[in-house]
């Protein structure tokens, strides 16, 4: 199996190249190697290669600054997928797209299911759910997968790198404690996206497959947190690793004392049953991947 990896280069890329690499040959493409604002250069690349699986990892992420550059986070978030769905489908190829916890208002008390209303806030998370959209009006062939609240190893940057330079930085640090979700590790999500993989192309050796398992699902890391509840357990398991941290007091604050231009989900627990009922297996608990994703962390850093 022929399989196109689009944004190689990000947090759940860099593992996606790992946890494919049994299934097939790879080629993994990067921002260095293609402008996903360009939507002819997208389809040429496809028709070049005629993959049998595109996985794209790539986003328009920048939530804050999505405010103010929606015409970008369009076309990254909602174009590009479209242009890549329309190229999946003349190709017969399958497309897993990852998506976001961002296109649900995060005002429902319950964790959300895959059928859901929608409701996003802000430019991200808009753009984010015209992208699903606009993949599932072009093939049927396709995984819509949700996650939230991503960390790893790999990628520029992200909440558990900024708090661990923090905690070597200062002695206080000030989190929010009135937003809460599920710290999901890239490598999870990159073990998931792999399995579902599977389902969809089964090895010849394997048993008859049934129907390919094409739809949308959701996966984090099991478990509930705040992000002050994730600051805390960090800045523990880090300390209990022997990372040095300057850090003396972590205070609790509420999302009004932290403006940010872009409106953030209260509540960002997504429901994962159906991705665990398909896999057969339960989704680790988040500070459990935590404790892992800092072991690898201290060993390569």
């Amino acid at each position: 199996m022929t399989i196109l990896l689009l944004g190689a280069q990000g947090q759940v890329g860099q593992e996606l190249a790992q946890t494919l690499a049994p299934l097939g040959k790879i080629k993994a493409i990067g921002r260095a190697q293609l402008d996903l604002t360009n939507l002819e250069a997208i389809a040429q690349t496809i028709r070049t290669l005629q993959p049998q699986l595109i996985v794209n990892a790539a986003a328009y992420t920048a939530v804050d600054k999505a405010e103010s550059e929606r015409e970008l986070a369009q076309r990254i978030n909602a174009e590009a997928p479209a242009a890549m769905a329309k190229s999946a489908a003349d190709c017969g190829a399958t497309l897993i797209h990852i998506s976001t916890d961002y296109v649900f208002s995060g005002r429902a008390g319950s964790p959300r299911q895959e059928t859901d209303e929608t409701g996003p806030l802000g430019v991200y998370g808009q753009t984010k759910l015209a992208g699903e959209e606009a993949i599932r009006a072009a093939t049927s062939q396709h995984i819509i997968l949700r996650t939230a609240w991503v960390y790893g190893t790999q990628g520029k940057g992200n909440f558990l790198k900024t708090m661990l330079r923090l905690g070597k930085e200062r002695e206080r640090l000030s989190v929010v404690s009135d937003q809460v979700g599920s710290p999901t590790w890239a490598k999870d999500i990159a073990e998931a996206i792999a399995a579902l993989a599977q389902k969809i192309e089964p090895s010849k050796t394997a048993s008859p497959a049934q129907d390919p398992p094409f739809g949308t699902y959701h996966f984090t890391n099991s478990g509930v947190a705040s992000w002050y509840d994730f600051a805390i357990a960090i800045f523990e398991e880090a300390a209990a690793l022997g990372y040095p941290l300057k850090l003396q007091s972590v205070k609790p604050i509420t999302t009004a004392d932290y403006p940010t231009p872009a409106q953030r989900p209260a509540y960002s627990v997504l429901n994962g049953q159906k991705i665990a009922a398909l896999l057969n297996r339960d989704a680790p608990y988040w500070r459990t991947s935590l404790r892992k994703m800092l072991k690898n962390h201290m060993l390569t850093s």
